[in-house]
């Protein structure tokens, strides 16, 4: 049995890869295999490696499968800003194509669970034309959706569901991550982000401050795995 998913933000810095990470953890713990890519990462630091991102190594690091860093991060620039700017600052022509053909190598592994982690939020610009959607629309990935719980997050969240759904991709589960535990009137935040988004919430997760996979395991539910 095989499954893949699509992991999207309400926005960024919500926290994907800490629930992306979370995710893989939790399957391992299942007895699943598990892999990973991040196609496209901008904030890199430069090592005698080449360039590398803290989120990409994170995910690497919840792999059961022998995965190279040019694999599971095959688009790597290193300012911290969106990623169609920091392609074509970098001279890199960044298309649907080219990132449906980078994430195919992980694909084929057919792990137990495989993620494919976006950027950003659901309609980050690849180019003039395309968009970050356009890959897990071309691929067909269900859609895990993690919301970052702050004042304005119910908008965002039923935004980023309704564009999922009217590009014919299923949300089959979203995260509340709570980033900002001051939230006014939290619960009930949760409470209308659970009566109104189309789709089980996979678990809450609290602030913590030093997040490990592990420890974020413990908050989540694997969406319902079924053999593809």
């Amino acid at each position: 049995m095989h499954r893949a998913f699509f992991i999207a933000g309400t926005d960024t810095d919500v926290g994907k890869t800490t629930i992306a990470a979370g995710l893989l953890h939790a399957a391992r713990l299942a007895g699943l295999s598990t892999a990973a890519v991040k196609p496209v990462a901008s904030g890199c630091e430069r090592t005698e490696q080449g360039l590398r991102n803290s989120d990409a190594l994170a995910l690497l690091a919840e792999c059961s499968l022998a995965l190279d860093y040019a694999t599971v991060n095959p688009f790597a620039f290193e300012p911290a800003i969106a990623p169609h700017i920091a392609a074509r600052e970098a001279g890199v022509e960044l298309t649907a194509a080219r990132l449906i053909e980078a994430v195919q190598p992980v694909m084929a592994r057919q792990a137990g669970v495989t993620l494919v982690e976006g950027a950003g939020g659901w309609r980050v610009p690849l180019n003039a034309r395309e968009h970050l959607s356009a890959l897990p629309a071309a691929l067909g990935l269900p859609v895990i959706l993690v919301v970052g719980v702050r004042l304005g997050c119910i908008n965002h969240a039923l935004l980023s569901a309704e564009a999922i759904a009217r590009d014919g991709l299923a949300l089959v589960g979203w995260v509340a991550n709570i980033i900002d535990p001051a939230t006014s009137r939290l619960d009930d935040n949760l409470a209308t982000l659970a009566e109104l988004l189309p789709a089980p919430c996979l678990g809450q997760v609290p602030r913590l401050a030093a997040p490990t996979a592990r420890q974020v395991a413990r908050y989540l539910t694997l969406p319902a795995l079924q053999p593809v």
